[in-house]
């Protein structure tokens, strides 16, 4: 049936796929009946050949060819005044033809079109002859522009890359895939970060997002990067990238030419270089020495290398038979491995995490690198091996796995050398550069001074706490009138060793001293000056004094002894009478914990912490009843960093108050509840609860008391 549709003229030619290369190639469509007549007439058609619809339905079709072969076109499929019904015949015999015509506009100028011709049947058996025509002009144009693109991305050397706006792969070339290192499959859907490492904190992407969403295009920008398929290879790009036009339909995005110019840009390869290896210096200043504990120093040494600087890593600290004599190359020497690791598989796992112990000949790298005091990097071979390790089973696997290059640097700090560090890379890894070994000398330095102070802590914090042990009572004065437990608890790990003690002396007439004192301070300091007011309370105590008279003494000794501060807290329990006299220099108050359940701050002594001289000591006097527990207690019980100390001894009080229960367990529940984990500073408590005396005679008075704290402490 013939269409009356009437010619759209502002609709201009026909669209067949908006957003499609279609867009720029204007498409005539029309139909011819059984009787070669125009029966359909479309709006492309109209703008293509000129004619109005009324002007050409129901007309002969052979009025849009021209009578005669036009010249000009030799390319045309059909010659002559037969070619229109050849193509309409050759369409309706075969079902399809394509080819190109001359035809004539109603102007009367002709031109050639490329044309698209089957035939079509409807349900009554009528068939139409379909025809797509379109100026052969801008076929041709598009057929080359297509094959152009097809050879570009096909055989251009330089890097051809489509990214959409989410800066994710969605076309590229080979030469582009081979710079990366990666096939073309494993870049499409990625993003770009997830395929190049660049060392500009992001620059490189802003400006790419740039261009995406503002369409600011990149010309010639030079770009340092890595990539994941060449993670070891510094290279430096040309990279220009424009916003893509955005079709109907599709998403925005960009394009972009990547030129490898590392060659010509090595410097920048070397300015990267040296900003990694600064970042990662960098990186490792703020992560070691974040300790005082010397294997986990050296662990954060090997983190700090591995995987950026090397693919594993390993700290050996050398156990020197005598620390005095120097350093003999004609000994072997033997270190204790404190720290490994490896970024590899659990294969690449077995040359740094083998031996703790291990041993060395002379003549070995080892050797070399602690004699000289400077790095050195050696390849893994059998030469290396045959005179560096002496275990068979180590030198074996070693030798296996594809480990390439192996740098020593030495640990020296303080003009001694504590031992060494071992970075090894892969055999797929460049060898040890020069600025390499600089690096790893820095590192090993740094990590050496760290490893010192944590190693003299150590030792320090030995030192102390032997002294401090040897201080304590091993096992205070009993009374078969009090039942007296007692705990310590050290501070964190940093201020382990303070000056806190107690006591418990046996006085005459049955009469019982409870002790406790704290001197400010932690490590051998605050011990030693702990021990000789210890020791000196003892001593004064045999001559019974008042609390208050021996408080007074005590302030003098230590005045003369370097004391500066330090409290101290002094009651004498009377058992005969229940009378207590209590002396306190500065230290906190007492607590009585009544039978009854109520607990009564005993506030009436403070005075003035030892050493400060120049005032004069009181004393107060309580009683005791049957059944009472008196609680003595350092300042770490009560204080702790957020918590004012007048809330931490309602604290203590209302711990102190809870059904009663044996001492140790009161003691221990005191302690839980209280203390903050890890503890912030030293604790000492002391519960004395008076009682009926045991049958039969007072137990004798006990002989000196020992030097280490009871299990209790």
């Amino acid at each position: 049936m013939p269409s009356d549709r009437p010619d759209d003229e502002g609709h201009g030619p026909f669209w067949s796929e908006p957003g499609t290369l279609l867009q720029h190639v204007a498409v005539a469509m029309f139909g011819v009946d059984e009787d070669d007549r125009i029966c359909y007439w479309g709006p492309g058609a109209g703008h293509l050949f000129g004619y109005p619809s009324a002007e050409v339905l129901s007309k002969p079709a052979a009025i849009l060819f021209p009578g005669s072969p036009a010249e000009g076109f030799p390319g045309t499929a059909l010659d002559g005044p037969d070619g229109y019904a050849r193509m309409t015949a050759e369409s309706r015999a075969r079902g399809y033809w394509r080819g190109r015509l001359p035809i004539r506009h109603r102007d009367g100028a002709v031109f050639d079109c490329g044309f698209r011709v089957f035939p079509v049947t409807g349900a009554g058996g009528r068939s139409v002859v379909m025809a797509l025509a379109s100026r052969g002009d801008e076929l041709d144009r598009v057929k080359t522009n297509l094959a152009f693109l097809d050879a570009l991305f096909a055989t251009c050397p330089i890097g051809l890359v489509m990214l959409d706006e989410d800066l994710r792969y969605v076309h590229l070339n080979q030469a582009l895939a081979d710079m990366d290192g990666l096939p073309i499959a494993e870049h499409l859907g990625r993003r770009f970060t997830e395929i190049a490492i660049t060392s500009d904190g992001g620059e490189y992407e802003r400006r790419l997002r740039a261009v995406a969403t503002e369409g600011r295009p990149i010309v010639g920008m030079l770009v340092g990067m890595r990539t994941r398929g060449h993670p070891d290879r510094d290279q430096v790009r040309s990279v220009s990238f424009f916003p893509l036009s955005q079709a109907s339909g599709t998403r925005p995005g960009l394009g972009g030419l990547l030129v490898d110019v590392t060659d010509r840009e090595q410097a920048i390869v070397e300015a990267s270089a040296t900003r990694q290896r600064l970042a990662l210096l960098d990186r490792a200043s703020a992560r070691i020495g974040t300790t005082l504990d010397v294997r986990v120093t050296a662990q954060e040494l090997v983190e700090a290398a591995v995987p950026d600087f090397s693919d594993c890593a390993v700290v050996e600290l050398v156990q020197w038979m005598d620390e005095g004599r120097p350093f003999d190359p004609g000994l072997p020497v033997t270190t204790l491995r404190i720290a490994s690791g490896t970024a590899r598989s659990p294969r690449g796992t077995e040359p740094v995490g083998r031996a703790e112990h291990v041993r060395y000949p002379p003549g070995s790298a080892v050797h070399q690198v602690l004699g000289t005091g400077r790095p050195v990097c050696a390849p893994a071979n059998e030469e290396f091996l045959a005179r560096t390790v002496l275990d068979q089973g180590c030198a074996r696997v070693l030798a296996e796995s594809d480990l390439g290059w192996l740098l020593l640097a030495p640990l020296i700090a303080r003009g001694s050398a504590q031992g060494f560090a071992v970075f090894g890379r892969s055999a797929t890894r460049p060898m040890f550069s020069e600025e390499d070994l600089n690096l790893a000398g820095e590192l090993a330095s740094r990590a050496a001074l760290c490893l010192d102070n944590a190693r003299l802590y150590s030792r320090e914090r030995d030192i102390a706490l032997t002294l401090q042990r040897a201080l304590l009572p091993r096992s205070p004065a009993t009374s078969p009138y009090l039942d007296v437990v007692h705990r310590y608890r050290p501070g964190s790990r940093v201020t382990e060793v303070g000056g806190d003690w107690y006591d418990v002396i046996n006085l005459p007439g049955d009469r019982v001293a409870l002790v406790v004192g704290d001197v400010m301070g932690h490590g051998v300091p605050a011990a030693a000056s702990m021990g000789k007011l210890r020791v000196t309370l003892r001593v004064l105590s045999r001559r019974d004094p008042e609390p208050e008279d021996l408080l007074t003494e005590l302030d003098q000794i230590a005045q003369e002894a370097g004391v500066d501060l330090a409290t101290c807290l002094y009651a004498v329990y009377d058992p005969a009478t229940g009378h207590t006299r209590i002396a306190s220099a500065g230290h906190p108050p007492p607590l009585v914990l009544h039978p009854e359940g109520h607990v009564e701050t005993i506030g009436d002594v403070l005075g003035v912490p030892l050493g400060v001289g120049g005032c004069r000591f009181r004393s107060t006097d309580i009683k005791l009843p049957r059944g009472a527990t008196l609680a003595l207690y350092t300042d770490g019980l009560i204080e702790a960093p957020g918590r004012d100390i007048e809330d931490g001894l309602a604290a203590l009080r209302a711990e102190l108050g809870r059904t009663p229960e044996p001492l140790d367990a009161t003691a221990d529940r005191v302690l839980t509840r209280l203390l903050p984990t890890p503890p912030t500073d030293d604790t000492v408590l002391v519960l004395a609860r008076v009682r009926e005396p045991r049958p039969g005679p007072p137990p004798e008075a006990p002989g000196p008391v020992g030097d280490q704290p009871t299990e209790r402490l």
